[in-house]
């Protein structure tokens, strides 16, 4: 059963910085992309960052030149360094995984989130 796993977050003052991590276990056969989704409160979920397998980025206009998407495949962990913090990125920050497990096809995997609260 593979499992995501995030941490790093909390209350940071506006300016600040957050690392997410976000560990996939279980038994992984293919990463074929990761991301990071963030919800706000009465707002729906929106993509902020995915890398692929081949090492492409996507970012979400609002973030872009801000935050860095990494991962790192030997530990099948995703990171989001977040810097330059804005209110507005306040929000629950979710793991998605698009992966292919053991005794199963390719899927979407989600993480339990993580809240990130930019206030002073």
């Amino acid at each position: 059963q593979v499992q995501l796993v995030e941490s790093g977050g909390g209350l940071v003052q506006p300016g600040g910085s957050l690392r997410l991590s976000c560990s996939a276990s279980g038994s992984i056969f293919v990463i074929y992309a990761m991301g990071w989704y963030r919800q706000a409160p009465g707002k729906q979920r929106e993509l902020v960052a995915v890398i692929t397998a081949g090492g492409s980025t996507n970012y979400a206009d609002s973030v872009k030149g801000r935050f860095t998407i990494s991962i790192d495949y030997v530990k099948n962990t995703v990171y989001l360094q977040m810097n330059k913090l804005k209110p507005e990125d306040t929000a629950v920050y979710y793991c998605n995984g698009d992966l292919r497990g053991s005794g199963s096809g390719r899927k979407d995997y989600w993480g339990q989130g993580t809240q990130v609260t930019v206030s002073s």
